[in-house]
Order: structure tokens, then C-alpha cells, then sequence
């Protein structure tokens, strides 16, 4: 599989999950990929699991909200590889917790990480994917940047703000051949997600019930979405742009 051969591609919050998935499929289809995170022992796994597979990797850590270490980032992948042409915007944070459950510090911080990491990730590679000539910013939003659901205000706020900022980011630089587009992903098994799911009766009652929901009858898992990336970071994708692509089993088709 060589779809991404000649491609240096950046993939964030990429220790475990969705990340992980992205950064080692990535790897399996011929990319360089720079793997970012702020944990040190995650990114570690990782990179050894890439360098398992045959690939040219880097690995930094990174918190998304702070622009400063974005930047230290860029410089890196560039001293590295010397280009860069895709960005997987994968860092993220959940809360479950209505509005009056959710306190400041919360809010702050999944707007934060979700919506402002996002931000700050996109405008620190524009300079970069536009010296290459082009290149696609892959957004990890949720079937949650479309639908709301009971007890997710904040996550749905900011993941609802990630769509928007691809949809108004894919205008603005589609003329320098720039390409941002949203991966929606409905429930996929991430240790996110069995923690919030596991460890009582009711969360474990609960998590069948949101299975029920999934006409394919199943949870997602972090392949899934990963192959989509590679999809939107080939040249097979070359005029899509501006795009929500659900991930979810068909829960938003109802």
C-alpha cells in the first residue's frame, strides 16, 4: 500500500485511539509521520510500533492549546522531513455533563483543547503546506459536530465549533489548493471511551443501550476511521474539500 509515499504528515493527540490508528496506517501507506501528544510514554509505544512497520518518524510533545509549542512542532517536522503535506487534527477532549454540570474550568478546557487546538494546529502548517504547494487538514470532529445529545453540552459545542472552523478554513485557502475537510466519528472503542463506559453496571447497561442504536451493531474502531484519513490525505480526494464525512455505523441516518 503506497498511497502516501513522497507525504510528511503531522498527526496530533496520536498516543492512543483514533490518533494511533491514523499515524500507524499512515506509516503502512508510505508517509513520514511526526506524531505529537502530551504524554511522553504513549508517544513512545507509538513511535516504536511505526518504526516496526518501516517508517520514518518523529515524535514531540505537545499540548495543542499552547501556540508556542505548536510552533516548536513545525519547526521540528520541518528540520526533520523538510516539508509537510497533511495534518491530522486528532487531539482532543469529553465531558459528560449537561450545561449546569459543566463548571468554567471544564468549558475552558474542552473548548480549548477541541476547538482552539484545532485552530492553532491549522494556522502554524498553512505557511508550510503552502510552500509544498498544497496539501489537507484532517479535522477528528464526532457525529456530534452534527447532532446534540443529552449530557455533552461543552463536547458539543466544541466539536460542533471544529465542523465550522473546517467549513470556513476549506474557503478561505481552497484557491492555494489547501484542503480541509471533517471526520465525524460516532462511538469507537478508545480507552476514552471504555472509560467512560466501563467500570459500573449502569455505564456497561448504558453502553448497550448505544449500541442499540448503531444499525451496523457495533462500535467503531479506531481502523475504521483511520482508513478514511489515509482517503483524505491521498490525491484520491483531491476535490473534496469543506466535507462532513460521518463515521458512525449509520447512527446519523435516522
Amino acid at each position: 500500500m503506497t498511497r502516501l509515499v513522497g507525504k510528511v504528515a503531522l498527526v496530533t493527540g496520536a498516543g492512543t485511539g483514533i490518533g494511533r490508528a491514523c499515524a500507524l496506517l499512515f506509516v503502512r501507506e508510505g508517509a513520514r509521520v511526526a506524531v505529537a501528544a502530551r504524554r511522553a510514554e504513549p508517544l513512545a509505544t507509538v513511535t516504536a510500533e511505526m518504526a516496526r512497520a518501516g517508517g520514518e518518524t518523529l515524535a514531540v510533545q505537545c499540548d495543542v492549546r499552547q501556540a508556542r509549542q505548536v510552533q516548536d512542532v513545525m519547526r521540528a517536522i520541518v528540520g526533520r522531513f523538510g516539508r509537510l503535506d497533511v495534518v491530522v487534527n486528532n487531539a482532543g477532549a469529553l465531558i459528560a455533563a449537561t450545561a449546569e454540570e459543566t463548571s468554567d474550568a471544564d468549558w475552558d478546557r474542552i473548548i480549548d483543547v477541541n476547538v482552539k487546538g484545532t485552530f492553532l494546529v491549522s494556522r502554524a502548517a498553512l505557511p508550510e503546506l503552502r510552500r509544498t504547494g498544497g496539501g489537507s487538514i484532517i479535522n477528528i470532529g464526532s457525529i456530534l459536530s452534527l447532532v446534540g445529545m443529552k449530557k455533552r453540552a461543552a463536547y458539543c459545542a466544541a466539536k460542533g465549533g471544529v465542523l465550522l472552523l473546517t467549513r470556513a478554513m476549506a474557503l478561505d485557502h481552497a484557491h492555494e489548493r489547501i484542503r480541509f475537510n471533517c471526520i465525524c466519528p460516532g462511538l469507537v472503542e478508545t480507552e476514552l471511551i471504555r472509560d467512560l463506559f466501563t467500570g459500573t453496571p449502569e455505564r456497561e447497561d448504558l453502553l448497550r443501550q448505544r449500541i442499540e442504536q448503531i444499525p451496523l451493531g457495533r462500535l467503531g474502531q479506531p481502523e475504521d476511521v483511520a482508513r478514511l484519513a489515509v482517503f483524505l490525505a491521498s490525491e484520491e480526494s483531491s476535490w473534496i474539500t469543506g466535507a462532513a464525512l460521518s463515521v458512525d455505523g449509520g447512527f446519523t441516518a435516522y
